[in-house]
Order: C-alpha cells, then sequence, then structure tokens
C-alpha cells in the first residue's frame, strides 16, 4: 500500500532501498539489482506509522485515576497534576531511559515518526528539561507548557509565564507549540495568547480542542492556521464547516476515547465532510498508556465506520500531513521515491488483517531511515 498521491495497491511488488531513502518502485520481476534482499513471502508493506500525537516524557503511574474512572467517574483535565510531581522528581537519566523504552515499544508494532510533547514539568526550568530530553529521542517535539494550570497559580500570571520565559527555555529544542483548550485548563482567551506568542516564535502550532464538550478549540484552531486540532469529539456543523474550509487536520485519538469512555470522535462524519483526518495514539499515563497503533487503526475501523484504507492512510499519511511532514525532501507517510525508508512489513497478506485479527502481533518487520530497527522477519 503505496498511501500516496495515487494510493496504490501494488501486487507482486518490490522496494529498493539506498541509504535512509525509497529509491525505487514497482514490479518484482523489473526491480533493479540490490546489495541485499528480503523476501516478505506474500506479506503486506505498508509505510511506517506516523504517531503525531503522544506524551511520552513522563514518570508516575496513574492506575488509581484509571479505575476510579473504570467505576464511573468522569474525566477531568486535572489529573496531570499526579504526574508532574512524579516527573519533576525523577532524574534526566530516568526520564531519558523511560522514553527511550517507550519509543521502542512503539517501533516493535510498526510505529517509525513520533511527535511528543512536553507538558508535565510546567515550570521553566522542567519544561526545558522535558523538550531537552525529548528532542534527543523523537522525530518532533511540541511545547505544551499549556496543559494545565498548577496548584497555586493565577492562570493569567501562568499564561504570561508560557508566553515568555518559558517559551524562550524551550525554543531551541521545539518545533510545534500546542494548548488544551478545554474546561478545567485555558480559556480561548488564554490559548489564543500562547498560539500567538509560539507562532511569533516561529512554532507551528497545534490545539487539544472539543475532547470533554462542545468549545472554541477546532474554531480557534482553524482560524489561526493551526495544523492540527487534536481530540474533536464534539464537532458543531460550525466546527465541520470551518474544518472542511481549512487546512487543519482533525486528529482523532481511538485509545484515549476508550479509555475515558468518551464519545468516539466522530471520524466518519469529518471524512465524508472531505476533513482531512489523523489517527495518533496519544500515549500519556492518564488517559490513554498505549502507543500501539495497530490498536488504533482497527478500533477506528471496528468502531468509528472507517474502513481498512482510510484508517490505514489517516494513521500515516494523515499523520504526516498534520506534521508538515507528507512532502518535500525526506517525507514520511507514504512509500514514495525520494521519501524516507520508513516502512511497516506485516505478517499478513493485507492490512484488513489489523481489523479483521484485532489485537494480534502482525508485525514482520519494522525499517527506519532504512535500516531494520525492530521485529525480525518471522516465519509463519
Amino acid at each position: 500500500m503505496t498511501v500516496d498521491d495515487e494510493d496504490r495497491v501494488l501486487r507482486d511488488a518490490a522496494v529498493v532501498i539506498d541509504g535512509d531513502r525509497i529509491a525505487w518502485i514497482g514490479s518484482a520481476s523489473d526491480a533493479p539489482a540490490a546489495d541485499e534482499r528480503v523476501d516478505a513471502d506474500g506479506r503486506a508493506l505498508l509505510p511506517g506509522w506516523v504517531d503525531s500525537h503522544t506524551h511520552l516524557v513522563f514518570d508516575g503511574d496513574r492506575t488509581a485515576e484509571f479505575e476510579a474512572r473504570m467505576a464511573g467517574q468522569s474525566y477531568a483535565a486535572g489529573g496531570i497534576a499526579v504526574t508532574r510531581d512524579a516527573t519533576r522528581e525523577a532524574s534526566d537519566d530516568r526520564l531519558a531511559g523511560l522514553l527511550a523504552a517507550r519509543v521502542r515499544a512503539a517501533r516493535a508494532q510498526g510505529t517509525t515518526w513520533i511527535e511528543t510533547k512536553t507538558g508535565y514539568g510546567l515550570d521553566i526550568a522542567s519544561e526545558e528539561r522535558s523538550a531537552r530530553i525529548a528532542a534527543a529521542g523523537v522525530d518532533d517535539v511540541t511545547f505544551l507548557g499549556a496543559h494545565l494550570v498548577p496548584a497555586g497559580r493565577d492562570a493569567d500570571d501562568y499564561v504570561r509565564e508560557v508566553c515568555g520565559p518559558m517559551l524562550d527555555a524551550v525554543r531551541p529544542y521545539v518545533s510545534w507549540a500546542d494548548v488544551f483548550c478545554e474546561r478545567g485548563a485555558f480559556t480561548p482567551e488564554q490559548s489564543r495568547e500562547v498560539l500567538t506568542a509560539a507562532r511569533a516564535a516561529g512554532l507551528g502550532l497545534r490545539v487539544h480542542g472539543n475532547q470533554l464538550g462542545h468549545g472554541d478549540g477546532i474554531l480557534l484552531a482553524v482560524e489561526l492556521g493551526a495544523a492540527s486540532v487534536d481530540h474533536c469529539n464534539f464537532v458543531s456543523d460550525a466546527d465541520l464547516d470551518a474544518l472542511a474550509g481549512g487546512s487543519t487536520v482533525a486528529t482523532v485519538l481511538p485509545a484515549c476515547d476508550l479509555s475515558t469512555r468518551a464519545p468516539l470522535a466522530p471520524a466518519r462524519r469529518l471524512l465524508d465532510a472531505g476533513v482531512e483526518v489523523a489517527i495518533a495514539s496519544n500515549g500519556n499515563p492518564g488517559t490513554s498508556y498505549t502507543t500501539s497503533m495497530p490498536f488504533c487503526v482497527a478500533t477506528a475501523v471496528l468502531q468509528m465506520g472507517l474502513s481498512v484504507a482510510e484508517a490505514v492512510r489517516a494513521a500515516t499519511r494523515g499523520g504526516a500531513i498534520a506534521l508538515g511532514r507528507a512532502s518535500g525532501d525526506g517525507a514520511v507517510g507514504s512509500i514514495a521515491v525520494g521519501n524516507r525508508a520508513d516502512l511497516h512489513l506485516l505478517d499478513a497478506p493485507s492490512a484488513t488483517h489489523l481489523a479483521y485479527r484485532p489485537g494480534m502481533p502482525l508485525t514482520a518487520g519494522v525499517w527506519k531511515d532504512g535500516r531494520r530497527v525492530a521485529a525480525p522477519l518471522v516465519a509463519r
């Protein structure tokens, strides 16, 4: 499955890798000579997953919160503070080790491009540290100082800190800025202030929006030209029209919806309206403690009404579009000449098996930048 502009499914095909790039694709019978050959033996080859929304720099455990939620308590934004305290107390080496382990787990299931956010430090020194550790461990880093107003802080005073010295401290390590525009977190006015400052600093924009109810997150994201607005559980007709008329990607987070028992994001409705949709894991300790993109893809097919092809596209090319990585030199999310050689070989004859056999270990091989990084080829 090329998941490129032509969106082809090639049979009896071959892909040639030269260094870290895809050099050729076509019929296996026409493939040029190469130094090494891997016989996929009828397995399906996909682009590596592009996970465009995670929170992987953290320490601590929120099992009790999860148990309470499963017992009927509703999700609220305040649980972030529990992770903040544990993360602040952890050493640099511990945080870097935890991040590396989480990246390895994602790679083992076919994820080859990972975005992750700060947001579990919530003071200048801790946010700078999280950004620095993330920049050494993942592909795209997002500044999320505006994740929650710390206890005891005046909200407007904290926003000024986020927009000033905190933004300055993280700027060398990040490409994006995000804000949790939601009740219990940041108001639309505060969110606008954060995003405007980030844009002035040269960062791309992302928004957590419309997760807990109808609000202004989607409209604000589209107005300011954010690359992505994420969650999108509650979408009004006005939100839908704005997304369809703009360039902002709607990123849905199926594992989070299940873990919080929230209404599933209306991915089918968004696609039918012509909105670009991405699927991401939202890997984090409170509401989606997983980096399994196959699980998210299966959920999108089985519960959200997407076809297999639509879900695969949203989890590869859709995520790449949400990160500005879908075109140009070294693009990701597609199997195309000139793109990074980020590939996911399934131990199955087609991607349909991701939803047909949900939860099964179906990764036979993963290549990142042309190098096999996880899950050596196995015999059936």
